[in-house]
C-alpha cells in the first residue's frame, strides 16, 4: 500500500509540475485561465504555489498545486480535496504570492553576498511565484542583461543550494536594471514604467518591497522619491512595503526624525527594519526552548539564574569600511540592535501569541525595564584593536588602517552590564559584549546559573567544577549546550564540567536556510513577526545615548591585542562583580 502511495504522490507532483510551467507560460504571455489571474491579488498577500489560487483559510493553499476553492465557487473542478493532506499539516511551505523586489544599492556587498543568493535561493526551493521580478537601482550604466550577469555570478558564487539552469532562467526573465541617483527624477520615472510593465508582463499584481540597501543618509531621499513618483502608493488591492536596513539612525534625534520621514510616506506596517540575527534558526529556537518545554521556563528567572552573558564576537577587523565604521563604532553598530534584540528575546514573558503584536508588546516591557549602572564609568567599557599577531599574520592596530584619523575614539570593541527591573530578573545582571579582532567568529547567549545552595561533597571533590550553564549558540555553529557537572569515573568522588550538544546539522535532515532568505520571504508574505518595530528601535537608543554621551567626555577606548578577547578592563568589570567572561 507504501508503495501506491508512493507512486501516486509522484504521479501527482509531477502533474502539478507541469501544470505550474503550462500556467507560468500563459501568465508571462498575459493571458488568463478560469480562476488563475495574474492580475488576480492574493489572499493576505500569501498564495499557495505563486499561481494566485484561491487562499484556504490560513492564507495558504492546501497542497502547492491544486488549491481548494470556497463552496460554491469556482468550476467544478477545482473542488478536488487531497486525500493525502492534512489541512493541520504545518510541513507545508509558506510560498509567496504574485510580487516582486525592488533593490536600491544593488551594487553593493551585501546585495550581491547576501539579497541576490536569497532569492535564487528562494525560487530554487520553489517559495517564489513563477512571476517574480528583480529590479536592481543604481548608478551603474548597465543594460538588464549586464545586470542579470552580475546576479547571475553572484549566486554562483554565494548560493546556499546548488545552481539549477531552469530555476535560473526563469528568474532571470524577470530581472530589469535602472540605472540613476536617488536624486534622478528620470530615472524614477524609469522604475515607474518598468514596474508597471512587469505587472503585465510577469503577473506581479502591484505587489513591490523596496529594499534600502544603502547607506542610511539616503534613507529619505529614497523614500521621498517613491512618494514623489507615486510608487509608494499600491493599487487597489495590492501592496507596497519598505525594507530598511540598520542602523537606523545614529541617537534617539535621528531615529525619530528618521521614523517621522519615512512614516509620511509608508504605514508603520508597511515598514520592515532588518535585523537578520531575528531571522536565524536559532534565535527563533529561543522562543521554542523557552515557551514550548516545561523543563525550561520555571528556572528561567532570579530565583535560579545568576546572570546572563551575550557575546557577538568577530575575528576580523574593519576591511575597507572605515567610511562607515569610523564615527558609528561596535556600540551603535551592534549592541544598539542584534544584542539589544537578543537580551529581549532571552528576558521577555510568555507572549500572547507568535504574532508581530504580542511579541512587540513582551520585548518593549523588556526594553522599558532596562536599568543602566550607576557609575558608567564602571558598568561600561569600550575598547580599540592594537597591532598584534592574529591567526598567524600580523595585523594592523584600528589606529593604522586606511582612512582612520590616528586621533579617532571609535570603540571597536564595546561591554555593557544592564539589569532589567521586574519581578523576574531582578538583581540579574545582563552583560553585553561585542568587538572585532576578537579571539573566533561567535555569537551566543549564556544563561548561567546560581550554584547549588549546599554542597555535601567536600571542596577538593568539586574544586573543577564550574556553575551550570544553558548556551544557545547563533552563530556559526547553530544549536545549544547545556553545562552540568558529572562524576569523573573511578574510586574517588571527583565531580566535573561536562555538556550535552544539541546540533541543528546534526538533529534535522534539512539545513538551516540563510537568515536573509526567511526574512526576504516574510517581507513578501508580510509577516512582521523577526522585524523590530520602531518603538524597540527608539527604546533601544534610549538606553545606548547615555552611555554614548559618557563616552564621548571620559577619556579614550582602551587598548587590547589583535587576537585576544578584548581589554583587561572589560576582565576587571565583570571580576568585580565576582564573576568572570565565558571563553567561547
Amino acid at each position: 500500500m507504501s508503495e501506491g502511495i508512493h507512486r501516486t504522490a509522484e504521479q501527482e507532483t509531477k502533474g502539478t509540475k507541469e501544470d505550474k510551467e503550462a500556467r507560468a507560460a500563459q501568465e508571462a504571455a498575459g493571458v488568463e485561465q478560469t480562476g488563475v489571474s495574474g492580475t488576480e491579488p492574493p489572499g493576505e498577500g500569501r498564495t499557495g504555489d505563486g499561481d494566485t489560487a484561491e487562499p484556504s483559510g490560513d492564507g495558504r493553499t492546501g497542497d502547492g498545486g491544486t488549491a481548494e476553492a470556497a463552496p460554491g465557487t469556482g468550476p467544478a473542478d477545482t473542488d478536488f480535496i487531497n486525500p493525502l493532506r492534512d489541512a493541520q499539516d504545518r510541513r507545508l511551505p509558506r510560498i509567496a504570492g504574485p510580487s516582486g523586489l525592488v533593490i536600491f544599492g544593488v551594487t553593493g556587498d551585501l546585495s550581491r553576498k547576501k539579497l541576490m543568493p536569497a532569492v535564487y535561493d528562494l525560487a530554487n526551493r520553489g517559495l517564489l511565484p513563477p512571476g517574480f521580478s528583480l529590479v536592481g537601482f543604481a548608478r551603474r550604466d548597465w543594460e538588464d542583461q549586464d545586470f542579470a550577469q552580475v546576479v547571475h555570478d553572484a549566486v554562483r558564487e554565494h548560493a546556499r543550494t546548488p545552481f539549477r539552469e531552469e530555476v535560473w532562467q526563469q528568474l532571470a526573465e524577470g530581472m530589469r536594471f535602472i540605472p540613476g541617483d536617488f536624486d534622478d527624477d528620470d530615472a524614477f520615472e524609469q522604475l515607474r514604467s518598468a514596474v508597471e510593465e512587469l505587472d503585465a508582463s510577469r503577473g506581479t499584481s502591484g505587489n513591490y518591497a523596496f529594499y534600502l540597501s544603502v547607506p542610511p543618509k539616503f534613507f529619505p531621499k529614497v523614500v521621498q522619491q517613491l512618494k514623489k513618483h507615486k510608487l509608494a502608493d499600491a493599487p487597489e488591492g495590492s501592496w507596497r512595503r519598505a525594507v530598511i536596513e540598520k542602523p537606523f539612525g545614529h541617537d534617539l534625534r535621528s531615529a525619530e526624525e528618521l521614523n517621522r520621514i519615512v512614516h509620511e510616506v509608508f504605514d508603520p506596517e508597511q515598514v520592515f527594519r532588518i535585523d537578520h540575527y531575528l531571522g536565524k534558526e536559532t534565535v527563533q529556537n529561543l522562543l521554542a526552548l523557552r515557551f514550548a518545554n516545561q523543563m525550561f521556563e520555571p528556572i528561567w528567572n532570579r530565583s535560579f539564574v545568576d546572570h546572563v552573558q551575550i557575546t557577538m564576537a568577530e575575528d576580523i577587523g574593519i576591511g575597507g569600511r572605515a567610511g562607515y565604521y569610523d564615527g558609528i563604532g561596535a556600540a551603535r553598530d551592534v549592541i544598539q540592535n542584534h544584542l539589544l534584540q537578543l537580551m529581549a528575546l532571552t528576558a521577555m514573558e510568555e507572549p500572547a501569541a507568535f504574532d508581530a503584536p504580542s511579541l512587540l508588546t513582551e520585548k518593549l516591557k523588556v526594553l522599558k525595564a532596562v536599568r543602566l549602572p550607576q557609575d558608567l564609568g564602571q558598568g561600561t567599557v569600550r575598547g580599540q584593536y592594537a597591532a598584534a599577531w592574529q591567526g598567524g599574520a600580523k595585523v594592523c592596530g584600528y589606529l593604522e588602517e586606511e582612512g582612520i584619523d590616528p586621533s579617532s575614539t571609535t570603540d571597536t570593541y564595546a561591554a555593557i552590564r544592564l539589569q532589567v527591573d521586574n519581578r523576574r530578573w531582578a538583581g540579574v545582571p545582563f552583560y553585553l559584549r561585542t568587538g572585532k579582532r576578537l579571539g573566533r567568529r561567535v555569537t551566543e547567549i549564556a544563561v548561567v546559573f546560581q550554584r547549588a545552595p549546599h554542597s555535601p561533597f567536600d571542596s577538593t571533590a568539586t574544586e573543577e567544577l564550574g556553575a551550570n550553564a544553558i548556551v544557545i549558540r547563533v552563530q556559526p555553529d547553530e544549536g545549544m549546550t547545556v553545562r552540568f557537572g558529572s562524576k569523573v569515573p573511578g574510586t574517588s568522588m571527583e565531580i566535573r564540567d561536562v555538556t550535552m550538544d544539541f546540533a541543528y546539522g546534526e538533529s534535522f535532515t534539512e539545513s538551516s536556510p540563510e537568515a536573509y532568505e526567511r526574512l526576504i520571504l516574510d517581507v513578501l508574505l508580510g509577516d512582521a513577526n523577526l522585524f523590530p518595530r520602531h518603538q524597540e528601535v527608539e527604546e533601544s537608543w534610549k538606553i545606548l545615548d547615555p552611555i554614548e554621551q559618557y563616552w564621548a567626555t571620559h577619556g579614550r577606548p582602551a587598548q587590547y591585542a589583535a587576537g585576544s578577547w578584548g581589554p583587561a578592563e572589560a576582565d576587571e568589570m565583570l571580576a568585580r562583580d565576582g564573576r568572570s567572561w565565558r571563553r567561547p
